[in-house]
C-alpha cells in the first residue's frame, strides 16, 4: 500500500507487514518472512514479545504522558535500572537515537565552555553515522546524506575509525577539542569493527587531555554484541554513552547516560523533550531491559552470534564474492566484492528479511532471542540468495 500523502523520503519495498511472533513477521498476504533485520536493530526481543505487550497494555490502562514538569515513576525506575545495568550515573531520555546524540553533543559543548573553551569541537570519525538532525547530520561521516542540507554545523573534526595516532595528531594541533564521539562499531558504515583495546587506550588519552569520551551505542546496546552495552567488551566507562533502538522493541525512546563529570554538566533548564520518557514508552523500555538481563539473552546474543559467524564463513568460503565476514554478537557484516543491492529482493522472496548497507556489505541484526534453529533457518535462506545473486551476475 502506498499514500500521496505521504513524504518521498524513503525507498521503501513493495511489501506490508500485518503482524509478527518471534522472530517472524507476516504480511497482508499472508506470507511468512525470517526477520534478521529487527526493523533496524529495533525489535529486540523479536515481535509481540509477552513481556513488551503486557507492560505496554498496563501503563496505557493508566496513565500515557504527564510532563516532566512532574515526577514520572517509570522514568524514575527505568533510569534507576540503567544506570545499574551501565555503570553510568544518570540518564537524561529522549525519542530517539539522534536526540540521544545531539543531547550529548550538547553535554561536550557546555562542558568545553565550562572549562574556558571559548569553540568546543569533537573529534567524530569518517564512515559514521549519529543521525539526520543538523548536529547529528554533520557528525556523520557520509557525503552522501549531508548532500543538499549545507551549511553544516561548525564544531567537529573528523578522524580515520580506529586511528588512535590520528587522534593524537589532532590533539597536537587543535586546542579547543572537548570530547571524542564515536561508534564501538559501525553499523550503517558497515559493520566496522573497533580493534581490542581502542577504547581502553582511548579513554586513557582522553583523562590525559580532560576529554569527554563519548559512545554512540544506537545500534550496538541493549545486548546486540553480547555484552549490554559494548564497551562492556573492554571493561571501561565513557563518559557518555547513548543508546535508542532496541531499548524500546519498537516505542520511540532513547537514551543520553552521562557518569562522573559529564554527570554534572547539565542543570535544569538545559535540555529537555516534550515526550521523552513518558511512562508508556518507559514501562516498554524496563520490561526490556529487564527481559535481556533475566533471559540473559546477551550471552544468547554471544552464543548464537559466533555459530552464526562460523557458518557463514564455513558455507561462504568458497565463493569468490565474499570479501569478508565480520561481526560481534547478533552485529554481523559479510561483505561482497560487489555490490549487491538485489540481494535484498531475492532474499525477500525467499522469506528472508536483511538489508545492505554501503552498497555492499549484507548487514544482519536478528533479534536476541533467536535460536539455533532458527539461525540455520537464516544460514540457508541467504545461502541460498547469494547463489541465486551469485548467477545472476556471471
Amino acid at each position: 500500500m502506498t499514500s500521496s500523502a505521504l513524504m518521498n523520503t524513503y525507498g521503501r519495498q513493495p511489501i506490508t507487514f500485518s503482524h509478527g511472533k518471534g522472530v517472524r513477521l507476516y504480511d497482508d498476504a499472508g506470507n511468512e518472512y525470517l526477520d534478521a533485520i529487527s526493523g533496524i536493530g529495533v525489535n529486540s526481543l523479536g515481535h509481540n514479545h509477552p513481556a513488551v505487550t503486557a507492560a505496554i497494555t498496563s501503563q496505557a490502562e493508566q496513565l500515557i504522558h504527564t510532563s516532566n514538569l512532574y515526577g514520572v515513576e517509570r522514568q524514575e525506575q527505568l533510569a534507576e535500572r540503567l544506570c545499574k545495568v551501565s555503570g553510568m550515573d544518570n540518564v537524561f531520555f529522549s525519542n530517539s537515537g539522534a536526540e540521544a546524540n545531539e543531547a550529548a553533543i550538547k553535554i561536550a559543548r557546555m562542558f568545553g565552555h565550562n572549562n574556558g573553551i571559548e569553540k568546543p569541537t569533537i573529534i567524530v570519525m569518517e564512515n559514521a553515522f549519529h543521525g539526520r538532525t543538523m548536529a547529528t547530520l554533520t557528525a556523520t561521516g557520509n557525503r552522501k546524506i549531508q548532500a543538499g542540507f549545507e551549511p553544516l554545523l561548525s564544531g567537529f573534526v573528523r578522524a580515520p575509525y580506529s586511528d588512535l595516532d590520528a587522534i593524537k595528531n589532532i590533539a597536537a594541533n587543535n586546542n579547543d577539542i572537548v570530547a571524542v564521539l564515536a561508534e564501538p562499531i559501525q553499523g550503517e558504515g558497515g559493520i566496522n569493527i573497533l580493534p581490542d583495546n581502542f577504547l581502553s587506550e582511548l579513554r586513557v588519552f582522553c583523562d590525559e587531555k580532560n576529554w569527554l569520551l563519548m559512545l554512540d551505542e544506537v545500534q550496538t546496546g541493549n545486548g546486540r554484541t553480547g555484552r549490554y552495552f559494548a564497551y562492556q567488551h573492554e571493561n571501561i566507562l565513557p563518559d557518555v554513552v547513548t543508546t535508542a533502538k532496541g531499548l524500546g522493541n519498537g516505542l520511540p525512546i532513547g537514551a543520553c547516560l552521562a557518569q562522573g563529570k559529564a554527570a554534572k554538566v547539565f542543570g535544569p533548564g538545559n535540555h529537555g523533550s516534550t515526550y521523552g520518557g513518558n511512562p508508556l514508552v518507559c514501562a516498554a523500555a524496563k520490561a526490556v531491559v529487564d527481559t535481556v538481563v533475566e533471559d540473559k539473552l546477551c550471552e544468547n546474543a554471544d552464543a548464537i552470534g559466533a555459530y552464526l559467524l562460523d557458518q557463514f564463513s564455513n558455507a561462504l568460503a568458497d565463493k569468490p564474492l565474499l570479501r569478508n565476514i565480520r561481526g560481534k554478537g547478533l552485529m554481523i557484516g559479510i561483505e561482497l566484492t560487489t555490490p549487491c543491492a538485489e540481494l535484498v529482493n531475492i532474499a525477500r522472496s525467499k522469506g528472508l528479511l536483511m538489508n545492505v548497507t554501503v552498497g555492499q556489505v549484507i548487514r544482519l541484526l536478528p533479534p536476541l532471542i533467536i535460536n539455533q534453529q532458527e539461525a540455520d533457518e537464516l544460514v540457508a535462506k541467504l545461502i541460498a540468495a547469494i547463489s541465486d545473486f551469485e548467477q545472476q551476475t556471471q
